[in-house]
């Protein structure tokens, strides 16, 4: 089977990537399940990599049943080191306008019922998150961004919202309050369970609305969003293809050793089913 070490998991609007020649579609069981869909492996201008719609391909998936820990492992037994995810988001600053492209450097979970680890069932690990995106690959993003002449926003606070509902009035200005800037339902857990899978993470966030705290604009909707996709898609395409060119082989950055002082349960504690489990995140520590 073909391995690939770029991942792109394309959100609500993004269920392909037209550019991709010589596809291959992979049916992946996992021991947390099935992914969002058949993962789509091919080839980008000479880059070898895996394309998954995250909502499904026919968007059938809600944010909240997201089936996140199958899809980031997938996407790791396939060899991705590194994941560009593609999300719509609303703005919550009048700096950010609707159809700007936001790359953020920081998270805040207000996810409720979401599994957002890998490790239970006998085994703990507690990796490091101060920096929830990969460094090195926002600043990639960003001098795509830049070269496409797209209004691009370097860094930024993503809140993660539970949804499928929009936020009420009061929650979309708390959130202005603790200084958000952009507000989704998907990037987490992605996030968390990629730092875990020690794979790079960045979001690519298309800006489609003001959420509803913006006096003079609209409340979000889902007509609005569609309406203004179709633009920040085709730019977070162009973007995507510089950017792929763009990431070396070699990593430096501190996602790639994420796990390599965070497991507290002893080796010989791990019962022998966690271990089959995950071996393909922990083998490299399972030797004492």
């Amino acid at each position: 089977m073909t391995k690939a070490r770029i991942g792109i998991i394309g959100g609500t609007g993004l269920y392909n990537i037209g550019e991709l020649t010589n596809i291959e579609h992979i049916s992946l069981d996992t021991p947390f399940g099935k992914p969002s869909a058949a993962l789509m492996l091919g080839n980008l201008k000479g880059i070898e990599v895996v394309f998954l719609p995250r909502h499904g391909k026919w968007h059938q998936i809600s944010p909240s049943h997201l089936p996140a820990r199958a899809n980031i492992y997938a996407l790791k037994s396939l060899g991705v080191d590194r994941i560009i995810s593609v999300s719509a988001v609303g703005s919550l600053r009048e700096t950010i306008s609707p159809r700007d492209i936001v790359i953020p450097d920081q998270l805040i979970d207000r996810t409720r019922v979401r599994e957002s680890s890998f490790f239970s069932n006998g085994l703990v690990a507690h990796v490091a998150f101060a920096e929830p995106f990969c460094p090195e690959l926002i600043q990639i993003l960003y001098e795509a961004a830049l070269a496409s002449k797209t209004k691009v926003h370097q860094g930024g606070t993503y809140i993660a919202i539970e949804g499928p509902q929009f936020s009420t009035k009061a929650e979309s200005q708390l959130y202005r309050s603790w200084n958000a800037d952009i507000i989704g339902m998907t990037a987490l857990p992605e996030a968390k369970l990629a730092r875990e899978a020690e794979i790079c993470y960045a979001t690519l966030a298309i800006v489609t609305d003001y959420d509803c705290w913006h006096e003079t604009y609209e409340s979000v909707n889902t007509e609005m969003i569609k309406s203004n996709l179709g633009h920040g898609i085709t730019k977070a395409s162009q973007i995507l293809q510089t950017a792929i060119s763009k990431i070396p082989q070699r990593r430096d950055c501190i996602c790639s050793t994420a796990l390599e002082k965070a497991m507290t349960t002893p080796l010989n504690h791990i019962p022998a089913k966690t271990k089959r489990d995950l071996k393909l995140l922990i083998g490299k520590y399972l030797s004492p």
